[in-house]
């Protein structure tokens, strides 16, 4: 069962990374050389998109898996397991929910209410793509961190 947990769990965190992953290393470098009027417009509506149940699904899938792991973890304290799963549960649970929550989700809903036609538009997006960025490649680590926890976990 722990077996079948942390390999879930570590399914969940790697493929939420590759995610963020792709947006780090493309989707955004793709948006910030749009005009900015269209970059914010297709960054909106991204952000409209993504709040869909597959993706929403398995981000907070992994979220419960993680729980799930952490209240494991602490029936097997004396074990590198317990190291193991404690850190993976942290990395996605702060790593990836908290900083999305505290990082990502309020610049997306600040820019969200922007008009991308108006003059002060341009500034306001160079500043998102920078802050964004910094957020999401935080998170992108701490998936991927977390899955690789995970994924060593039922070896120890």
């Amino acid at each position: 069962m722990l077996t079948a947990l942390s390999v879930l769990t570590c399914l969940g965190a790697a493929v939420i990374g590759g995610v963020f992953y792709a947006f780090s290393s493309f989707v955004m470098q793709a948006l910030a050389q749009l005009p900015p009027a269209q970059g914010v417009a297709a960054m909106q509506r991204i952000n409209v998109v993504v709040l869909n149940p597959p993706f929403l699904g398995l981000f907070g899938g992994t979220a419960l898996l993680a729980l799930v792991a952490a209240a494991v973890a602490a029936f097997a304290w004396s074990t590198p397991r317990f190291l193991l799963l404690s850190c993976g549960s942290l990395l996605y649970l702060l790593g990836v929910i908290g900083v999305t929550g505290r990082g990502n989700v309020p610049l997306n809903e600040r820019r969200g209410r922007l008009d991308p036609a108006a003059p002060e538009t341009a500034a306001e997006w160079t500043s998102y793509v920078a802050a964004w960025m910094r957020w999401n490649h935080l998170r992108t680590a701490a998936a991927v961190a977390a899955a690789a926890c995970f994924a060593v976990a039922p070896l120890s």
